[in-house]
């Protein structure tokens, strides 16, 4: 018997695992595994989602004309070059769909976000990985590494998991020396959270070129990962593509209504941030203090660097057994390293005294 066989590449893919909510015999759980706004969303985009209810009987506008329309204002872009999408992950995985395919390649930092290579292998593509320097993207291996049979340059500024971020000047030379037919993707989900003064999210690439895409989230700053909200703003050509391989109704009338709010509560944002930049510094601070190595980072969690990826795994265990979830790096090849979410102040203070038991003298 001859059973269906998926498509090259598909078999290749190890599943997506996503942060941990729960441990068995612990009643309070402190979760500081996938980088979620300790401080919810904004109080609009709640009262957004309720009263969508009234609407469940109906389609969605498939175009999210008022979301784009919205989305164009705050960041002063054409609605016509923006797609939203079911999370920016959507849209990863419709770029590589549309742009690589078998015997293409599709290049990413050597520590970059897991999902490019999914949906490159999905795609029967082959995920290529360049080398980076002091755990950020180098603009030089990345070049270095782009091959006749590279499609697409995925590139997280702010990286995840690393938090390091390049600047409006490396993303400028990174783009001027790539060959034309290659697609740059700068996915900026954190930029909401970047405060450094010579950052760019992409937009400026943009509408400088033909060949780049920003992607961006309301999952991360705005506080609405469980709606799966994200969007993409192109070159005309490029959101053509992205319009044609889409879902029709890809995004859903509750999701749409609470981004829009969203958008509309900016102190919601500042707030968010201002947060984040006062507990990721304390927390990226405590945690050297206690002899850990931890980068800069410039998105909602910090990097915590062991001596050995044992003494990483112990210590796991132990912040577990107290109800604390972080989330290990061995698949994302830093075995050694967790990664920490900024939370909630009391919980990033549960979270240091922790560690600084775990590593006190035995």
């Amino acid at each position: 018997m001859t059973l269906p066989t998926p498509q090259p590449g598909v078999l290749d893919i190890a599943p997506y695992v996503g942060g941990e909510s729960r441990l068995d015999g612990v009643d309070r759980i402190i979760k500081l595994a996938s980088n979620e706004n300790p401080l919810g969303c904004s109080p609009a985009a709640k009262q957004a989602l309720v009263a969508s209810v009234d609407a469940l009987n109906r389609y969605p506008d498939g175009g999210a004309t008022a979301l784009r329309a919205a989305l164009g204002r705050r960041h002063g872009i054409d609605p016509a070059r923006i797609v939203c999408g079911s999370g920016s992950d959507e849209l990863i995985g419709l770029l590589c769909h549309a742009y690589a395919g078998p015997g293409d390649e599709v290049l990413h930092s050597a520590h970059g976000f897991l999902m490019y290579a999914l949906y490159a292998k999905g795609a029967g593509a082959v995920p290529v990985t360049a080398p980076e320097t002091d755990l950020t993207a180098d603009v030089d291996n990345l070049l270095a590494a782009v091959t006749e049979r590279t499609r697409v340059l995925f590139l997280a500024n702010p990286n995840n998991p690393t938090g390091t971020c390049l600047t409006a000047d490396d993303l400028r030379r990174l783009r001027a020396s790539l060959r034309d037919d290659v697609l740059l993707a700068i996915d900026a989900a954190y930029a909401e959270y970047v405060v450094a003064n010579d950052y760019s999210d992409g937009r400026d690439l943009v509408e400088a070129t033909a060949n780049t895409v920003m992607l961006r989230t309301f999952s991360k700053a705005y506080g609405l990962p469980a709606l799966r909200l994200g969007w993409a703003y192109g070159p005309p050509a490029v959101i053509d593509v992205l319009n044609r391989v889409r879902g029709p109704f890809n995004v859903s009338a509750a999701a749409q209504a609470a981004g829009l709010a969203a958008l509309e509560d900016q102190a919601f944002i500042d707030l968010s941030r201002d947060h984040n930049t006062y507990w990721r510094d304390w927390l990226a601070t405590r945690l050297r203090d206690l002899g850990l190595d931890v980068p800069p980072s410039a998105g909602n969690f910090v990097l915590a660097r062991f001596e050995s990826s044992e003494r990483a795994e112990a210590a796991d265990a132990f912040l577990r057994a107290r109800g604390l979830i972080v989330r290990r790096m061995a698949g994302y090849g830093l075995p050694e390293s967790l990664r920490v979410t900024v939370g909630a102040g009391d919980e990033n203070e549960s979270l240091a005294a922790a560690l600084a038991e775990f590593l006190g003298p035995e």
